[in-house]
């Protein structure tokens, strides 16, 4: 069952943003003053007097504007009002009903959809000059509320009419979901994929390096299972991060990365493979979640006999880690092989899920320790006495030693390596954690 949608529209700069973060607590939404900086749907997961929704943080339109970007943001404000289940219209207090508010409102009345009114930026609600929020009465929309974003003024009464206006709860609204971040650096087709996958222009897409500068959250079923795909803003180097949006779109795509399950680095197949796409790949392993190559533009590259393998190989040479990654070669734009990419999703969520039973652990740590085994500590023998998984997703385990200290790393790989070769956990990191038994255990 999927959650209810709460869309916020309006013209630029109202506060929109703003009011997003007040409600969720936190800074997820970008704010600047000025107009334009959102410009994707913004979703995000809320909670109010025991209900939970998707509230929506849409990019301000721009009436009558022929730039490409504008048009964008309106196609994408009227998919989220027709998505919601109740939509909220936010103004600004300070300035009075503007013409293009009059122009939403009676787009909004004909959408019949449940809607309220949003005065934003009234600071004092006591105050004569606050008076000035029932002028919005006029646009005909219902009762206006007074708020004040920034201070968190009139909130709880709004998110009360919220909530009662939303359908009645239905069961499994709480699922969280497979939670998949789309990563990679700008420009590389990351939006174009998602919306070859959930079959509709989801995102604003165009050949603007950075259009995508929030994450957005998006569900689909596959297979039975939710599946949540966060388009993410491109990745670039700090040294080219100017803007303070720029600055807080790479914080975004970090933490994205960190509350993902799998993640899928999309690379572009027509360039050499860039030390960028390379980090990107190592910040996701580091953060414990799957991942999936994904090679983009594979229908403009020209092909021989072995051009797929060499491809791989150059990549286990850069980075040996990505031996144990998959790699799918694709077209977001056409669609080639796109069809690939939820089943090796779902195959990669389960290899992180994976558990070992203790007793099979211990058999193949006593096979790989009596095939070679580690260089001796201050002329004493290093043994290891026992291992353990101990948790999943990623899956890590424990080995108990007399010297851990004293264990390289070369060894810690073959350890690794010996652990893929029976188990495999295709696309997920493996963790191996060494540990000291206690000195009256070591020679048992």
């Amino acid at each position: 069952m999927k959650l209810p949608i709460v869309a916020v529209v309006g013209r630029p700069n109202v506060g929109k943003s703003t009011f997003f973060n007040r409600v969720l607590g936190e800074r997820l939404a970008i704010v600047e003053d000025r107009p334009g900086v959102t410009r994707d749907r913004n979703f995000a997961l809320a909670e109010w007097g025991g209900r939970s929704f998707y509230l929506v943080d849409t990019g301000g339109m721009v009436e009558d504007s022929d730039e490409p970007m504008d048009r964008l943001i309106r196609q994408q404000v009227i998919m989220a009002i027709g998505e919601a289940d109740v939509v909220v219209q936010m103004v600004d207090g300070r300035t009075g009903p503007h013409p293009f508010d009059y122009a939403v409102a009676e787009y909004l009345r004909r959408a019949h959809r449940p809607v309220v009114l949003v005065v934003n930026k009234v600071d004092d609600l006591g105050s004569p000059g606050a008076l000035s929020f029932h002028d919005f009465w006029d646009l005909g929309i219902g009762e206006p509320y007074p708020v004040s974003s920034l201070s968190g003024k009139g909130s709880g009464d709004l998110l009360d009419e919220i909530i009662a206006r939303l359908p009645p709860a239905q069961e499994g609204e709480d699922d969280p979901g497979l939670r998949v971040a789309v990563i990679g650096k700008p420009n590389v087709g990351k939006s174009s994929l998602v919306n070859k996958l959930l079959g509709e222009e989801r995102m604003v897409v165009s050949d603007v390096p950075g259009t995508t500068r929030d994450a957005i959250d998006t569900a689909l079923e596959y297979e039975g299972r939710k599946v949540v795909f966060v388009d993410t803003a491109g990745l670039r180097r700090q040294s080219r991060i100017h803007e303070n949006v720029e600055y807080y779109s790479a914080l975004r795509t970090e933490r994205a990365v960190e509350r993902a399950d799998v993640c899928l680095l999309l690379i572009d197949g027509t360039e050499p493979l860039h030390n960028q796409d390379l980090k990107v790949a190592q910040k996701a392993w580091d953060a414990g979640t799957g991942l999936i190559l994904l090679v983009n533009k594979w229908d403009l590259v020209e092909k021989e006999t072995m051009t797929a393998p060499n491809f791989e190989k150059s990549l286990h040479e850069k980075a040996p880690f990505l031996k144990w990654v998959p790699v799918v070669f694709i077209s977001a734009a056409s669609g080639q092989r796109v069809h690939r990419i939820l089943p090796k999703v779902l195959e990669v969520d389960e290899a992180r899920k994976r558990r070992i039973p203790t007793h099979e652990v211990n058999e193949v740590v006593r096979e790989l320790f009596a095939r070679t085994r580690p260089p001796h500590a201050q002329g004493r023998p290093v043994k290891i006495l026992y291992g353990t998984q101990v948790s999943t997703m990623p899956p890590t385990f424990v080995l108990w030693c007399n010297f851990p200290d004293a264990i390289p790393e070369s060894y810690i790989r073959y350890l690794h390596n010996g652990f893929r070769d029976r188990w495999g956990f295709v696309g997920s990191p493996l963790r191996i954690n060494l540990r000291r038994r206690n000195e009256d255990e070591e020679d048992d």
